[in-house]
């Protein structure tokens, strides 16, 4: 189907509705073919499993860096003096 484009305007939903029932539509201007309506196929979704669980094997955790131990030495690192301030 060729269409004007003031018809085009004005009978955009429709022009749509039959390209998407498969149908060819060209717009013309001053009778000459100007342009085209085509379905658009969307964009392949990108699989989750890239984006969730994407660390598993890089990120490496000492077996004690929860302990008890650790935490009172990295308290002790917050509490700890400045040595510029230690009048001596």
């Amino acid at each position: 189907m060729e269409v004007n484009v003031h018809h085009a305007k004005t009978h955009l939903s429709k022009l749509i509705a039959a390209v998407e029932s498969g149908e060819e539509v060209v717009i013309a201007r001053a009778g000459r073919p100007a342009v085209k309506l085509v379905m658009v196929t969307p964009p392949a979704r990108k699989s989750r499993k890239h984006l969730l669980g994407s660390g598993i094997g890089k990120i490496w955790m000492a077996d004690d860096a929860f302990s008890p131990e650790t935490d009172r030495e990295i308290q002790k690192l917050f509490e700890a003096t400045d040595p510029k301030d230690d009048p001596a």
